[in-house]
């Protein structure tokens, strides 16, 4: 079927020049044709303030998060969150990324003293009708654009994962996590591929440019490879002792989906396809990951952490279920947010069942697949539990952040 559409697109671009071709040829003396050209389309702001009353619903209204109150509910976690935001605001990473934040009245003193009434506010509140009354009384709300202008965003979640490593290599535990050369910001684009650097199996070991840089080793290549997506993880050692590892650099290259390269080479359906489904695919196909693996070009390093929480962007911990991924060049960082979408959460049975969900976030961190305005990515939290509901989690939904009226 692909060579059929390839030939069927050589054919239509035959038909289109070949005429075109002919009547130039046959104009003596010809000059260039003018090709009319268009003036770029405006660049539109990735944020903007809403009118909640043009978007709110008897049924559904911004700012209505149950989850922080009843029986497990995570007002603690939210206010941890909100601290940890603040510790970064006031700091000089973030002073330099507010000073040329392009959208008009999104200050950092403005994004800080939205933080800490907000902060009273959730303290002082008894229920989430009190704190949604108060919030629309003092806030201004700004929408994402999104993807397509109308405020579409594309959700995904990431975890932490844990994972077993041995501290030295060993027949079982032979593929490798690598700390960032020292050398790094020296080394000349274009940067190795990952091919370059760990091989097409993952096992250049001597011959690799990151010799004597390993970390840890693990027994599979695809633990070590889940690592570079999530950008952290949980060690257990196999001495019996635990500690962590968490992102310190990467090189020059854009993500990949390597369930859409998959899905190109009809290995599966991209219809459906989750990451639970690409890890048994690998699994039952353990040779296919010298295939796939290195079509992710991007090369990630990792220090080691010593068991500390997941670290974000702007350099504080993630909080589960309250911390996102934006794209840090049109979101303002460590500001406070609130996000509309669906989430699988465990049944009374056991399964993940869909639930709709209206919750106030922190944008404390990035990733290389997260651009543009119409990209978020929802922290689940770590271990086994989270990873399957992040690796189902998806949908489209919607964006605002929450600043004071001024």
């Amino acid at each position: 079927m692909r060579k059929n559409l390839t030939l069927l697109a050589l054919s239509l671009g035959i038909a289109f020049i070949n005429p075109l071709s002919s009547v130039v040829a046959q104009t003596p003396n010809s000059q260039p044709i003018p090709v009319p050209t268009e003036a770029p389309p405006p660049v539109l702001p990735a944020l903007e303030p809403i009118d909640l009353d043009s978007v709110c619903t008897p049924q559904n209204c911004l700012g209505f998060d149950e989850q922080l109150w009843g029986r497990g509910g995570d007002k603690q976690a939210l206010l941890t969150s909100i601290d940890n935001s603040l510790g970064y605001l006031a700091r000089n990473k973030a002073i330099e990324a507010y000073q040329n934040y392009p959208i008009q009245g999104i200050t950092l003193n403005r994004v800080r003293q939205s933080l800490i009434r907000f902060r009273q506010l959730v303290v002082s509140s008894g229920s989430a009708a009190e704190l949604q009354a108060a919030v629309r009384r003092e806030f201004v709300f700004y929408q994402s654009v999104g993807n397509d202008g109308k405020g579409t965003v594309k959700f995904t979640a990431y975890y932490e994962p844990v994972y077993t490593a041995s501290r030295v290599r060993t027949a079982a535990y032979k593929y490798p996590l690598y700390r960032l050369p020292p050398d790094f910001q020296k080394w000349p684009k274009p940067h190795p591929k990952r091919i370059d650097l760990e091989g097409k199996n993952g096992l250049l070991g001597n011959k690799s440019k990151l010799k004597g840089l390993e970390i840890l080793w693990f027994n599979n290549r695809l633990d070590p490879y889940m690592v570079h997506i999530q950008g952290s993880a949980q060690i257990k050692l196999t001495n019996g002792q635990k500690t962590s590892v968490g992102y310190a650099g990467g090189t020059d290259y854009a993500w990949t989906s390597i369930g859409k390269e998959l899905a190109k080479d009809g290995k599966l359906p991209l219809s459906g396809l989750t990451m639970p489904k690409l890890i048994s695919y690998f699994r039952q196909h353990p040779k296919e990951l010298s295939n796939y693996l290195p079509r992710w070009e991007r090369f990630v390093f990792f220090a080691e952490t010593n068991g500390t929480a997941a670290t974000g962007s702007i350099l504080v911990p993630v909080t589960p279920e309250r911390s996102i991924a934006t794209d840090k060049s049109v979101m303002p960082p460590g500001a406070l947010a609130l996000i509309i979408n669906s989430f699988p959460y465990p049944s009374n049975g056991g399964k993940l069942e869909p639930r709709l969900v209206n919750r106030f976030v922190l944008d404390q961190d990035t990733g290389s697949a997260i651009k543009g305005p119409g990209r978020v990515d929802y922290f689940m939290g770590s271990g086994q539990l989270a990873g399957d509901r992040a690796g189902i989690s998806g949908g489209n939904g919607s964006l605002f952040y929450l600043l004071l009226k001024e």
